[in-house]
């Protein structure tokens, strides 16, 4: 059988909700329920939720775990409406191959946007709660009783001295229909949900109990180590591979369009033998280009008279003309690499059935599903993607599944056998889908009182939508690039966002909370407002908030949760900052010292609204997730010359340490009504907060990232 579903229909479907933006366009078909379940399991109650005799409950789950700790999140929304006993409570992937021949029963499996629990929590609530109605119903069946005068209490259901556990009742749900709306719980009745419950992840990881792509064994497997070609769209012209097949374990050497892989009996013997590769390259026109030309082409963009406007309030030329006083600034940061610890990697197995399995680290199943069967020619049902933890992810394994494709293309040489890919920590850094670099002007108009008549901007960068999905792109504008830009929220009177496209070679993709440079640039320009009308920056921006604004409302719970204009130590300042995105509100308040140059970040003070709170204890572990990794952006970039990335590892594109980690103070203040994230938002006012407060100790305003070596020198 063949299901009629078009590989290349399906590999755009997947990839519009892949990435670090994934847009929900879908909700899981009504489908009737179907018995997964093998001899002696579980039955399944729902497609989300499987019940054993023994009243073990397993809660399928169709995202990706990275450590963001989400996979324990959605499993609380379900567990709490089906009333079961947490402590016997433990999850599952969905499988990719399944969701195709139930037509998508699960919805999204794309994890990013800091979308997992909020695109979904609607869904899975009313999967545990019409399991619950189900097996209610069916004691109350068993026991010819009303459903109504049941009581369930932690997987048991009760009527008068009458007790049974779900597991003793699942099997008499049958296939009975799941009720359409059943009644979902009042978030202050919860019990499971919205309490900082341990992870389930954590005891295995603690032993060294889960396999990451990286890790993943199976008999007679052959490995493979990679070399791209340096220059981004460059291609192989030509290989002497007689020194590295003469090596030790080498079983063959695979030649692609744009990359030559060695395959051997162990991944170190591949590695070396691949060093050994004499490869001619065709870098094509972009063999020349360097981080200077790329630079110009963003200047040549900011004087552009045809750029597409992204946001227009008001006249903010004619404003500016009136004005008692106008101010602009130029901001810039680099292509960043996401640096994810466990490098790329998929595994493949063309088996002698006719079927293809593949093993990688995704944050996107399907998509990486869809690319796996585009690659190898195969029906969608002959492929089936087996989604282990991943060792990071940050938007680097979503949208963009060229890992995946190498992986397949090489495995085919090899029919019958099992091959591991694994990128080595310089093709990983120098091959990736980097945050795009940006270049951006602001100007702000002032009135003779000190206030902001006119706003405006214009940012000059690459589109990530122009790469990845261009159908998005409407009217010249990829709204990931212009956030945060284009939607303050601030009462300004007059604003404009301007945005030139300027795509170069260097591939760009969904960088953890993309458009996040923007959040740097705005607010701290804006402070730079507030110094130019000599106004507190706390001050400035509440004037232009809202009552009941959900900005205004974390901007107080900062300043208050910080002591905002308190005294702090001799040389300790403070720096803020507000931005919104991924349906969250946050500020933060950043203390921070410079030393002889050097920056010493000692706390943060950071107020998130979410709407809700899942797992408190999760989303605070976000937070100070997110201060450490986006502190890096003080040393990293990523430049390019003679038309390649020249960083190749840690050495000289350095991650965070533990002595540079602040302490973290999070303020939860989900007022309800709606759903936020927490992977991505933590992220945006790391920076802006704490240059704001490098200005504040120093009086030098830092524009450019990384920081310019003895930017900050007395």
């Amino acid at each position: 059988m063949t299901l009629a579903i078009d590989r290349r229909q399906f590999l755009k479907a997947a990839a519009a909700a892949g990435g670090a933006l994934a847009l929900e366009f879908s909700r899981p078909a009504a489908a009737g329920i179907l018995d997964m379940s093998k001899e002696g399991e579980g039955p399944e109650v729902t497609h989300w939720i499987v019940i054993h005799p023994d009243d073990r409950v397993v809660i399928r789950i169709a995202r990706s775990e990275m450590g963001q700790g989400s996979m324990t999140g959605l499993a609380q929304l379900v567990a709490e409406e089906l009333e079961c006993d947490w402590h016997k409570v433990s999850t599952e992937f969905a499988s990719p191959n399944e969701q195709i021949k139930r037509k998508r029963i699960w919805g999204s499996m794309s994890t990013g946007g800091s979308a997992a629990i909020r695109t979904s929590q609607e869904y899975l609530r009313k999967s545990g709660a019409a399991a619950r109605e189900m097996l209610v119903a069916a004691a109350a069946e068993q026991w010819k009783v009303p459903a109504s005068e049941c009581t369930v209490s932690k997987g048991m259901i009760a009527h008068g001295r009458r007790r049974v556990s779900y597991g003793r009742i699942a099997a008499r749900v049958g296939k009975a229909a799941a009720p359409a709306e059943p009644k979902l719980k009042d978030a202050k009745d919860w019990t499971i949900a919205g309490q900082s419950v341990a992870r389930l992840d954590i005891p295995d990881k603690v032993m060294g109990k889960p396999v990451f792509g990286v890790d993943v064994q199976l008999p007679g497997m052959l490995m493979a180590s990679i070399v791209q070609c340096p220059i981004f769209l460059g291609k192989v012209k030509g290989v002497d591979d007689s020194e590295a097949k003469k090596m030790r374990g080498v079983k063959g050497v695979v030649r692609e369009e744009n990359f030559v892989a060695v395959v051997a009996d162990n991944w170190w013997r591949a590695n070396r033998a691949a060093r050994k590769l004499r490869i001619e390259w065709d870098g094509g026109k972009y063999a020349e280009a360097s981080s200077e030309t790329i630079l110009a082409s963003f200047k040549e963009g900011l004087e552009a008279k045809d750029n597409a406007v992204a946001h227009k309030v008001g006249d903010a030329d004619s404003a500016m003309q009136a004005a008692a006083k106008v101010i602009g600034a130029e901001y810039d940061s680099p292509y960043l690499s996401h640096a994810t610890l466990e490098p790329m990697t998929c595994t493949a197995w063309f088996k002698d059935d006719g079927r293809l399995e593949v093993w990688t680290s995704t944050q996107n199943a399907e998509a990486s599903m869809a690319t796996a069967a585009e690659t190898a020619g195969m029906p969608l049902e002959r492929v089936e993607v087996h989604k282990p933890f991943l060792g990071g992810g940050f938007g680097r394994r979503g949208a963009a599944q060229d890992y995946v494709k190498q992986g397949v293309l090489i495995a085919k040489r090899f029919p019958g056998k099992p091959v591991k890919l694994i990128w080595s920590r310089e093709e990983d850094m120098q091959h990736g889908f980097y945050r795009p670099a940006s270049l951006v002007r602001m100007q702000a108009g002032l009135d003779a009182n000190g206030n902001l008549l006119a706003l405006r901007s214009t940012i000059a960068c690459p589109s990530i939508l122009a790469l990845l999905r261009p159908e998005a792109i409407k009217n010249g504008i990829d709204f990931t690039a212009v956030r945060t830009l284009s939607d303050a929220p601030y009462t300004i009177p007059n604003q404009q966002c301007n945005y030139a496209m300027r795509n170069g070679h260097v591939p760009v993709g969904f960088w953890r909370a993309p458009g996040l440079q923007n959040a740097f640039y705005r607010e701290c320009f804006l402070d730079e407002v507030a110094h130019a009308a000599g106004r507190d920056p706390v001050e400035l921006r509440l004037s232009m908030l809202k009552q009941g604004d959900k900005n205004r409302g974390v901007l107080e719970a900062v300043a208050k949760a910080a002591k905002w204009g308190s005294p702090l130590p001799p040389g300790v300042h403070r720096g803020v900052a507000v931005s919104d995105g991924f349906g969250s509100y946050t500020a933060m308040v950043a203390e921070v010292s410079v030393k002889e140059g050097e920056i010493h970040v000692h706390r943060l003070v950071f107020a998130i609204d979410s709407g809700y709170v899942v797992n408190p204890d999760a989303c605070r572990a976000q937070a100070e997730g997110n201060a450490v990794f986006n502190l890096g952006q003080l040393f990293q970039a990523n430049t390019v010359k003679d038309g390649h990335i020249v960083q190749s590892n840690f050495n000289d594109f350095p991650l965070p340490r533990m002595p540079i980690a602040p302490k973290v103070d999070v303020v939860l203040v989900p007022t309800g009504g709606f759903w936020g994230g927490h992977g991505e938002p933590g992220a945006l006012c790391v920076m802006p907060s704490v240059l704001n407060a490098v200005f504040a100790a120093t009086g030098k305003r830092i524009r450019s990232l990384p920081i310019p070596e003895g930017a900050l020198n007395t």
